[in-house]
């Protein structure tokens, strides 16, 4: 067993893992925050994407002991506590979900985009960009919209 220490949504957790213990593991079962899905257990679908010092981050395939010291941030993290994350928000008011599994690794990914790419998206980018991430109920053009929508709400 190794000690990881790392900042998980502005609180400093400790614990003993073993070391192939993954980020979604720990945030999972040792952490309990379980809004960080596991869809593929291989980094192809995003359902467990997290920030890890401000950047996106498959959590399935990213080690605990490797985030020693970092800041993560999870879908649990992201509101401001019951006031929603606009992207959040954006989600909600179009329609940018159904079953719900996929969309905490969607928004998380959707506001890392923003980070890198500014509040002015265009459709073409925002599809690209979600490209690792995969919904198996929608056809996208709402999580795209909602993506939008968002991106100029988080302007503001």
């Amino acid at each position: 067993m190794a000690t990881v220490t790392m900042t998980v949504n502005g609180k400093q957790v400790s614990a003993d893992v073993d070391p192939r213990t993954l980020l979604v593991q720990f945030l999972r079962e040792t952490l309990r925050l379980t809004g960080t899905h596991v869809g593929c257990d291989t980094s192809q679908c995003g359902a467990c994407v997290v920030h890890l010092d401000g950047r996106a981050v498959k959590s399935c395939t990213t080690l605990a002991l490797s985030c020693d010291g970092a800041t993560v941030t999870t879908i649990e993290g992201l509101a401001n506590g019951t006031t929603l994350h606009p992207m959040q928000e954006a989600f909600r008011d179009n329609h940018g979900l159904q079953c719900g599994f996929c969309t905490p690794g969607m928004i998380m990914s959707a506001v890392d985009i923003v980070n890198r790419k500014g509040h002015d998206l265009d459709e073409h980018t925002i599809r690209e960009e979600l490209e690792g991430n995969i919904c198996r109920c929608t056809g996208y053009h709402n999580i795209v919209k909602a993506v939008g929508a968002g991106a100029k709400a988080m302007a503001k």
